[in-house]
């Protein structure tokens, strides 16, 4: 082989290796996804039915993290929904079977020094909002008596709205 031809083939070989990733990218953007509707239903549900949830996650186990966009970017998850309206129970549920605990739920179960140690991290979570506007405050709040000790640290750290306008 003379060197243009291996310079010129060695081109292509790296061309080829180089572009590899996003190839694999360009084919995972096409798997097929979780039906919008499904997704709407069962965040939908997350609030006020945990049966009809227990039976679609036992459908489409995916779901558990799955998040469905209300309008503008007001993203909900199962978690998220059932966390904002007190549900223990089901938070609990989706808990034990794998779903991504974050610091609201740690305000509803009045986890004080893990949202405590979240705050050191990231100061500005204090001000974080949940679904549908949805605050740390809120979230101490319908934590019931657990919640108290959150609500009366986030209050000293100077939250003092449950609820904010997202848009």
């Amino acid at each position: 082989m003379n060197r243009k031809t291996f310079l010129r083939s060695a081109g292509f070989i790296g061309l080829g290796l180089a572009s590899a990733p996003t190839m694999a990218l360009i084919s995972s953007q096409n798997d097929e996804q979780l039906d919008k509707a499904l997704v709407k239903e069962f965040v939908g549900k997350s609030h006020s039915d945990p049966d009809r949830v227990k039976e679609l996650l036992k459908e489409h186990p995916t779901l558990l993290n799955a998040a469905h966009d209300w309008k503008f970017g007001d993203f909900e998850t199962g978690l998220g929904a059932a966390s904002h309206v007190g549900n223990k129970e089901l938070v609990r549920y989706f808990l034990d079977h794998g779903a991504q605990a974050n610091i609201f739920t740690m305000a509803l179960f009045g986890q004080l020094d893990l949202l405590k140690q979240m705050l050191e991290f990231s100061p500005k979570t204090l001000h974080a909002k949940g679904p549908h506007g949805f605050t740390l405050l809120h979230h101490a709040e319908r934590g019931g008596e657990k919640g108290l000790a959150v609500k009366d640290y986030l209050v000293s750290k100077g939250l003092t709205k449950a609820k904010v306008a997202l848009y």
